[in-house]
């Protein structure tokens, strides 16, 4: 089955942690079913976990003058129609759905949520309630299809204690006071998304709207009061920033970007239209321009065009880590994108030494994934491709490749044929020794100037397990300003190279434009 759309009715409370909440899920079934599935977090240990307690289904084209049953009438699925065990709520049908048939199932459920809503109290004491779904924490407390390949669009309306405000995806569309000091709020989101960056920041909020992109997009910032000033000038360069990469990538998939002072486990989150980050990095430096640029760059990649399984993880980070690293070159020059490739070269280097992991992780435990193979190593790939094929076919490919899967899925091969489209070259090894495979090149390099011959011999021997081929960039340096650069292409384990030179050489510079990840050690032989 497909999720259409999500409506959650949430109430908070601040007597306790349980929240009571109804979700109306439309779902598209592609195959006949007596069943519906969704993903749904029951009783823990610790007491927390959530109960549904009732559930009706409307179906299509029902006629409801045939129905005698009064109870079938009101319910068509009625409460002990389902099972809730091992975290998965089977919704047993009425009756068998057809192939291409729509209907809505309301669950009402309660709990408190055992993990995704983190109710607990900010850095200055207060009560707050925010969720951190990523990446499969939503069924913690909210029923659904709780996998990044089903996206689907989504309301929050939430009752709470008047005194809070509440964020979200989307767009405001109601704000009312209720009874007994409770507010209703009231967010929804028309694009579709899938669950991981579904969200509800519930608080005692500043708020500053910092402007418009585009004259559309309107960009705000969401911070306690009690440090709003130091807030408000560390989220406020966001606006330039999401505007330069809509410039750079395409046009923003959401209505609005809120920057918001959050309880989130990660130093930023990227929920769709509204970005989380940690609270306590909120300090008046101006120190957050590089997450919050990788955190927007997510809404293009990861929240737009999404990957079809976390195990291509690295279409997500990777792709925020090196367009913040364009970002930043573009702002303040090459040499800060080469001493960032730099940087991120060691990291990955040992991380894949000891892990001996690849990038394409079919691994179950998704928050081990958040390591360097996805982040730096996806990253360092586009750098390869970028520096490979130019920067006119790189920057063309990742523009189109949005342009193919915004609002969609896609995984690696997906991006390779758009690669490769738009190049001419076919690209199968190159992503298969840099995506799959477990290591990284490491590379032995001997030269020696050969001056009765005029020439310096460079020998280059692969030690990994796998022969990896790939361009090398060198620089001779003769010391008389007679600098000489050339193009080495690896393509067996050992291998010699000669170049003529009119003078010795004094050094050879490996990878003088930081352009491949490998581990070299440079020798020069007497």
């Amino acid at each position: 089955m497909d999720v259409l759309h999500y409506k959650f009715s949430i109430e908070l409370n601040d007597n306790n942690d349980t929240i009571q909440g109804m979700a109306q899920i439309v779902v598209f079934v592609k195959k006949g079913t007596r069943n519906l599935t969704f993903d749904l977090t029951g009783d823990t240990d610790n007491k927390k976990g959530m109960e549904a307690w009732g559930i009706i289904v409307t179906y299509p084209g029902i006629d409801k003058t045939k129905i005698t049953d009064p109870a079938v009438l009101d319910a068509h699925v009625l409460p002990n129609d389902f099972i809730h065990k091992n975290d998965r709520l089977v919704v047993k049908l009425w009756r068998a759905l057809t192939n291409d048939d729509t209907l809505t199932a309301t669950i009402y459920y309660k709990g408190k949520p055992s993990n995704g809503l983190i109710i607990s109290k900010n850095r200055f004491g207060k009560r707050t309630f925010f969720s951190d779904n990523w990446p499969n924490r939503a069924h913690d407390w909210l029923p659904c299809v709780d996998d990044p390949a089903d996206k689907a669009s989504v309301e929050f309306i939430v009752t709470a204690p008047s005194n809070y405000q509440v964020v979200s995806n989307g767009v405001l569309a109601e704000e009312t006071d209720l009874p007994d000091n409770k507010k209703l709020t009231h967010w929804k989101e028309d694009v579709p998304v899938p669950t991981k960056v579904m969200v509800i920041g519930v608080a005692e909020f500043a708020v500053q709207y910092t402007g418009f992109v585009n004259n559309c997009i309107s960009v705000s910032s969401w911070v306690y009061p009690e440090n709003k000033a130091e807030g408000y000038y560390d989220y406020a360069i966001a606006k330039d920033v999401l505007a330069w990469h809509i410039n750079y990538i395409g046009p923003y998939a959401y209505k609005k970007l809120a920057n918001v002072q959050a309880k989130t486990m990660f130093g930023g989150m990227e929920n769709a239209g509204a970005i989380f980050y940690a609270e306590e990095l909120v300090n008046g430096n101006g120190s957050l321009e590089d997450l919050i640029s990788h955190e927007i760059v997510h809404q293009w990649f990861g929240n737009s065009a999404t990957e079809k399984s976390f195990a291509h993880l690295w279409l997500s980070e990777g792709f925020a880590t090196y367009l913040t690293h364009v970002y930043i070159e573009s702002k303040y020059g090459t040499d800060s994108l080469n001493n960032r490739m730099a940087a991120d070269r060691e990291t990955v280097l040992d991380f894949v030494r000891y892990t001996r992991r690849p990038v394409i992780d079919s691994t179950t435990a998704y928050m081990s994934l958040l390591n360097a193979n996805s982040y730096q190593k996806g990253s360092w790939v586009l750098h390869m491709l970028r520096r490979q094929l130019g920067d006119a076919i790189f920057h063309k490919s990742i523009r189109d490749y949005y342009a193919s899967y915004a609002g969609k899925n896609a995984d690696t091969k997906d991006l390779q044929k758009v690669f490769e489209a738009n190049s001419g070259k076919k690209l199968d090894d190159f992503f298969q020794q840099w995506l799959f495979t477990n290591e990284n090149p490491v590379i032995k390099i001997k030269w020696k100037n050969i001056k009765k011959e005029g020439k310096v011999a460079i020998t280059v021997e692969q030690l990994q397990n796998r022969l990896f081929e790939f361009p090398l960039d060198i620089n001779l340096i003769s010391g008389l300003g007679k600098n000489k650069a050339e193009k080495l292409l690896i393509t067996k384990k050992t291998e010699t190279f000669y170049f003529p030179v009119k003078y010795g050489i004094l050094k050879v510079e490996i990878d003088y434009n930081t352009s491949v990840l490998a581990d070299i050690v440079t020798t020069q032989i007497q």
